[in-house]
């Protein structure tokens, strides 16, 4: 499902594409039920002057610009102020993938393009691949500037809104950081490194929905529910020992697989 049709631009060139949402919730939902009877919980959305209940098409949006007095802004009214340039993704400047932490990243969309832009997408592609670069840029969605990095892939292009600085937050808790020996230090690299694969995601599954799947099964057709087995604690062990004893297992795991 497309999820946004815009223009890519950087200098004169203009790159028409559409952006596809790149992620799906697969989530277990549950609803609310009261307690006594089952029967589903549902909100009404009221008039706080007359009490009248309002569906979707009577809400309007509103600004409280003073205490209880609101101006109405219609869509249309947005739209209306947006300039073309504003409307497409302007990339700004270009960067270095490595210099960008993670907690900036926020919704990835795939980029593919329209008809009559392949050549200028896939330039854009090949060039930010080899120069292991990544775009930012910004557009209007909805109603605010939004930030976004361009990043390149061997199949495509992938482009993630970002946060902007203020909001996000410094680390909370930081740490006294302990001096470890070169001994330590090089075991735990040993480790990392008899541990190191290629990236497979379909490698990955979300084991605990299916646990909650089989429990949600359990409940329909009546089987008691069995509680999970305790995990053992394992044994309080020198960091080194544990170090050589994980560097072992991870041997032997790859030797298995």
């Amino acid at each position: 499902m497309v999820s946004r049709k815009t223009v890519i631009t950087f200098g004169m060139v203009a790159i028409p594409i559409s952006l596809y949402t790149a992620t799906q919730d697969n989530d277990i939902h549950f609803n609310q039920l009261h307690k006594e009877d089952n029967s589903r919980i549902r909100y009404k959305k009221t008039c706080s002057h007359c009490g009248k209940e309002l569906a979707s098409e009577d809400i309007v949006r509103g600004f409280e610009y003073d205490d209880g007095k609101y101006v109405v802004i219609t869509n249309e009214e947005i739209e209306k102020i947006k300039t073309e340039k504003e409307k497409s993704i302007q990339i700004l400047h270009f960067a270095q993938l490595n210099q960008i932490s993670p907690v900036y990243y926020d919704k990835t969309y795939q980029a593919v393009p329209q008809t009559g832009g392949e050549k200028a997408f896939e330039l854009l592609r090949a060039a930010l691949m080899e120069e292991q670069k990544i775009a930012i840029g910004k557009t209007v969605m909805g109603t605010r500037d939004t930030l976004m990095a361009i990043i390149p892939r061997e199949d495509g292009i992938l482009i993630s809104t970002m946060f902007y600085a203020d909001e996000v937050r410094e680390l909370q808790k930081p740490y006294s950081k302990p001096d470890v020996s070169d001994q330590e230090l090089n075991m735990a690299k040993v480790l990392i490194n008899s541990m190191d694969t290629p990236f497979d995601p379909s490698k990955y599954k979300d084991e605990y929905q299916a646990k909650l799947r089989e429990l949600i099964e359990s409940k329909i057709s009546g089987r008691e529910i069995v509680a999970a087995e305790p995990e053992s604690p394992g044994k309080v062990i020198d960091l080194m020992e544990a170090l050589r004893a994980s560097v072992e297992k991870a041997r032997q795991d790859k030797e298995t697989a």
